[in-house]
């Protein structure tokens, strides 16, 4: 690829990704100069020409989240004021996507309020992965690729051949997607009814399909807390489960959430990489990453060339 016509800048987020996926487009990372005053505020500068230039900025809005998506902000800033010619902002995850309504009175709905701060600071398209909601997709008056994590995790899974599978939706809400897990890996397909009193805390209350003997597959966009998850578990265990694994796109694992999988009946969990582990997720043997930086490439690719992205989709 031309490098002088496709430049691909890394926030601090997760520079990691964003060199693999150079490293299979064949460029080298734009250079820039981030860096902090002693009051926190960002102040960077690009260090390369971009006049003209396809730009695309990688920076999952994982945690710091307001401190990454000030830097993504900042950063199209700059590369709108130095004449870049499009400029797509490549969220591997999408902080605030949780909040995409009013559940309750007096409430923001920040996934709109985040959409309009990429959109002003010079997003001319969005690139996502495993939105929370599907529909955030329509708080953006910009083009939106919207990927997923799942022909990955079927690549892995698939060649496994496990036995007796079951894919279990950790609630109504994610029904579709474990549907399509399900069918993919030619399992059987059961749903975890619970009922969540506030933010990051649920109560499981009952299991919808018979899992007795089963491997069990929990299939999630996130994993937060683990509280969810390890009770979903404990569930599935006590109607008979012979064994329950999960897969979720984006690990977020705050607070208590390594602790909780490492101390759990769950066997493994994978993820994406479109958040980086912590030190502690890194040595917990029951985590594990795939990495996404191919797909990612890909699409960048097929954006820079006017090709077709629906491919990637599944």
């Amino acid at each position: 690829m031309n490098s002088d016509r496709i430049k691909i800048f890394s926030g601090t987020a997760n520079p990691a990704l964003a060199e693999e996926m150079c490293v299979h487009l064949g460029l080298k990372l734009g250079q820039i100069k981030l860096r902090k005053f002693s009051d926190g505020e960002i102040n960077l500068q690009l260090l390369e020409n971009v006049r003209g230039a396809d730009c695309f900025v990688v920076q999952p809005t994982c945690s710091p989240v307001e401190f990454n998506l000030m830097e993504i902000l900042c950063m199209m800033d700059a590369l709108k004021r130095s004449s870049a010619e499009r400029i797509t902002a490549v969220l591997p995850y999408y902080g605030y996507g949780r909040q995409d309504r009013k559940d309750k009175p007096r409430v923001p709905i920040s996934a709109k309020l985040v959409a309009a701060l990429l959109e002003r600071a010079g997003a001319d398209r969005i690139m996502a992965l495993d939105l929370h909601a599907a529909q955030i997709q329509g708080f953006f008056d910009v083009p939106v690729d919207h990927l997923f994590f799942r022909p990955v995790m079927i690549d892995y899974f698939k060649p496994q051949n496990i036995q007796k599978l079951t894919v279990i939706s950790p609630d109504a809400g994610g029904v579709e997607r474990a549907r399509s897990v399900a069918k993919r890996l030619n399992a059987r397909l059961a749903i975890i009814d619970k009922r969540r009193e506030e933010a990051n805390v649920a109560e499981v209350m009952n299991v919808i399909g018979d899992v007795a003997g089963q491997n069990c597959l929990i299939v999630d966009d996130l994993i937060d807390t683990a509280g969810t998850l390890v009770k979903g578990a404990e569930a599935l265990m006590a109607y008979g489960a012979a064994s329950v694994s999960a897969c979720a796109t984006h690990a977020v694992l705050s607070g208590p959430a390594v602790e909780r999988i490492t101390n759990s009946a769950i066997s493994e969990v994978i993820f994406s990489n479109s958040i980086p582990l912590s030190e502690a997720a890194k040595a917990c043997g029951k985590i594990r990453q795939l990495s996404v930086a191919p797909l990612l490439a890909r699409a960048v690719q097929s954006i820079h060339e006017e090709t077709s992205v629906s491919a990637l989709f599944e």
